[in-house]
């Protein structure tokens, strides 16, 4: 009796004739019981015997009724299956679009599951915090996929779906580069480095150590990758910053921030005002971590002028110490290319409107020719200076 009652709820009599009731196999071990009870000598045989037909025969019961139950419910399960419609996905999910896409070709997976170097994946997520802490801009989580229409040691990098940059490594070689550009005397495959278009060589892992002794830049598959979608990303960090993650910056500021927060807006500018200044910055490739002072200079802007140009130049100004030590050279010197006064009397000619309508507007023949001499000079400039791998 205490066996039966542990662990329900209720009288011991409903409890009993519930789990009694409830297993036909204790009814015909009762009833099996009863019919031995009866034979033995001393015992009325007839009381028991009628006790025994009346166990056995609830036993058949019950384990009759359990059965047509059972069989009743697995019908209506087959038949809610089949009448079951399947949920059509919803259209909105269509709309749906990766701000940051990484394909690979089959033959480059091997970069996500090396368990040997440093994965793909773990420099992305370190590119993820360097580029926060350089920045100031979270960059959106990067999805990566196969993509079994690439060739083999293809990759594609998508900004909002279309394709900002492509490449060709691989996977168990290595990229050897000089850093001035130069072609490279060591026997492999000849390529050019997809991210600043160097000329390079595809070597085996044997060549590592005479490739640095030689003084070149030996990078591995995954590295390239990294630094092709950083530089990417730098491109188009103007276009990933949206008006959310503009509102999420905001909101992240320190507490004793936040009455600056709400000075300016919206009485003195929008959020969307202060993702459009943003923007303007990141374009330049101006950090925005210290976005207190670009919001002080936003307000100090706001007060003689609401163009969106103006006060980009304004809170540029704010950040000259920042934007200075940002470009300074190991050397201790900003780099510069000086124009002749020429050219500046020619510029300073080309600029047409008043006040905040002053736009530049140059003959087509001037701007030709000073944009292929501009991209010399850069081009010589990039290769000796700028070429930085992870």
């Amino acid at each position: 009796m205490l066996v039966s009652r542990g662990g329900v709820t209720g009288t011991t009599d409903k409890a009993l004739i519930a789990q009694l009731g409830g297993y036909p196999r204790a009814l015909a071990v009762s009833s099996f019981l009863l019919l031995s009870l009866s034979l033995l000598p001393g015992i009325p045989m007839i009381p028991f015997l009628i006790l025994a037909a009346g166990t056995g025969y609830a036993a058949f019961y019950l384990n009759r009724q359990q059965r047509q139950a059972k069989l009743v419910a697995q019908q209506q399960i087959v038949e809610e299956q089949k009448e079951a419609i399947p949920a059509e996905e919803p259209i909105s999910t269509a709309l749906a679009i990766d701000d940051l896409r990484l394909e690979l070709g089959y033959g480059l997976l091997t970069l996500i599951n090396d368990n040997e170097g440093y994965r793909l994946t773990d420099q992305i997520k370190a590119l993820r915090r360097q580029i926060a802490g350089d920045m100031g801009f979270v960059m959106p989580s990067v999805r990566i996929l196969d993509n079994m229409q690439l060739p083999a040691n293809n990759y594609v990098v998508r900004v909002k779906e279309l394709e900002a940059g492509e490449g060709d490594v691989r996977p168990n070689q290595l990229l050897v580069m000089d850093p001035q550009g130069l072609p490279i005397d060591l026997p492999g495959e000849e390529t050019t480095e997809p991210t600043f278009g160097l000329p390079a060589v595809w070597v085996d892992e044997g060549q590592r150590e005479e490739a640095s002794f030689r003084g070149y830049t030996v990078v591995d598959p995954a590295t390239v990758v990294t630094t092709h979608l950083t530089e990417i990303l730098k491109d188009h960090m103007a276009d990933l910053l949206s008006y959310a993650e503009t509102q999420k910056l905001l909101d992240e500021l320190p507490a004793a921030h936040q009455k600056l927060v709400a000075d300016v807006i919206p009485n003195q500018i929008t959020v969307s005002g202060i993702q459009r200044v943003l923007q303007n910055l990141l374009t330049e490739r101006i950090s925005i971590r210290d976005l207190a002072s670009i919001l002080e200079g936003i307000s100090e802007a706001t007060g003689y002028t609401h163009n969106i140009s103006m006060i980009t130049e304004h809170v540029r100004a704010r950040l000259a110490r920042q934007i200075s030590a940002t470009n300074t050279a190991p050397d201790g010197f900003i780099p510069l290319v000086t124009l002749s006064p020429q050219w500046e009397q020619n510029f300073a000619d080309a600029i047409i409107g008043q006040g905040e309508e002053k736009q530049l507007s140059m003959a087509p023949s001037f701007y030709r020719s000073s944009y292929h001499s501009f991209g010399t000079i850069l081009t010589d400039w990039h290769n000796k200076d700028i070429i930085r791998y992870f």
